[in-house]
């Protein structure tokens, strides 16, 4: 009782801290770069920046999936399990740092972690660079985009950051509503927006990506119990109070970026609302309340990016090969 009186208390400090209308419309892409962007949209695609020639950044943050890959954990070079869950990369240029860690400080520096993790796409730096930089239609596009700074992993992850700064979701029914047409959602969504407020949801679930904006310990006023190993901000400051402390996840589009949580545990998006209030607030949530919530949330599916493809230029005999999977 004493632990769900402290929750309250708590619930209410922080939801006086977060505005009458905590979720902030987003705009459409606004591309003024559209070379580098288009040259970082290869290297997004590019399974060449793989030991095994098979992965690439879609691999895990696939844009048909709603820029996840709908699994618990990925999985990375020679099958390997991942440890953690891939968050989606829609909208990830809200996010307040990369990683549920919060270990890479932007898109840019996010970008050169998997292409070398041995985890991952377990390729060493300098054999992506060399890849690169033995393909004459890369050397042309990069001349033309970076001029002499050539192909450098600064460059490279400059171009890919670019890309994904552009894979943002505008135009949720939400967003309409919030732009003035009160019709673009139905009263019982408007009822799980209510509760969404009332219930300190939007105490941590705010902003553009409505979420994204601070980190929380994961199981503030209950222990979350979870198979995961995975101590988040633990593992970037060392400090004992950080353990189990992640970057709040986005809501955006949050009906297609299933499973949850860092650890991947729960696939049904009310069950996770309800989870969510049980750790983090221990504030009592009928399973009515969570369904609506839940419908509430659905109405943030935006306009997702609508890719043509592109078309990566072909490898020459001095590329280094890949290491197919064993």
């Amino acid at each position: 009782m004493k632990m769900q009186t402290l929750a309250i208390v708590a619930a209410g400090l922080m939801a006086t801290t977060v505005q009458a209308e905590p979720i902030q419309i987003i705009e459409p892409a606004v591309i003024t770069e559209p070379e580098k962007v288009e040259l970082g949209k290869k290297l997004f695609f590019e399974p060449r920046l793989s030991k095994s020639g098979f992965l690439s950044c879609n691999s895990c943050h696939n844009l048909s999936l709603g820029g996840v890959d709908a699994l618990p954990t990925s999985i990375g070079h020679n099958w390997q399990e991942g440890p953690i869950n891939s968050p989606t990369v829609l909208n990830a240029k809200y996010m307040l740092a990369q990683f549920w860690d919060g270990r890479a400080a932007d898109l840019k520096e996010q970008a050169a972690g998997p292409i070398e993790n041995p985890k991952e796409m377990a390729l060493p730096h300098d054999v992506a660079l060399e890849v690169l930089r033995t393909i004459p239609a890369y050397q042309d596009e990069f001349a033309a985009v970076f001029g002499d700074q050539g192909i450098t992993m600064d460059t490279v992850t400059d171009a890919i950051a670019a890309f994904e700064e552009t894979l943002v979701t505008p135009n949720s029914r939400f967003d309409q509503y919030l732009a003035g047409d009160k019709n673009a959602i139905t009263e019982v969504e408007l009822e799980g927006y209510e509760l969404f407020k009332a219930n300190a949801c939007s105490a941590c679930h705010n902003g553009p990506a409505v979420g994204g904006t601070s980190f929380q310990k994961m199981g503030l006023v209950k222990e979350y119990i979870t198979d995961n190993p995975e101590l988040g901000r633990y593992n970037v400051t060392g400090k004992e109070s950080d353990k189990n402390v992640f970057k709040v996840p986005t809501l955006r589009n949050i009906e297609l970026t299933y499973p949850y949580f860092h650890d991947g545990s729960v696939w049904d998006l009310t069950e996770a609302v309800k989870v969510m209030q049980e750790v983090q607030l221990g504030l009592p949530l009928s399973d009515e309340e969570a369904e609506k919530i839940a419908i509430f949330l659905k109405t943030l599916t935006g306009d997702q990016p609508q890719i043509t493809l592109p078309i990566l230029p072909p490898s020459n005999p001095n590329t280094p090969r890949p290491a197919p999977f064993k």
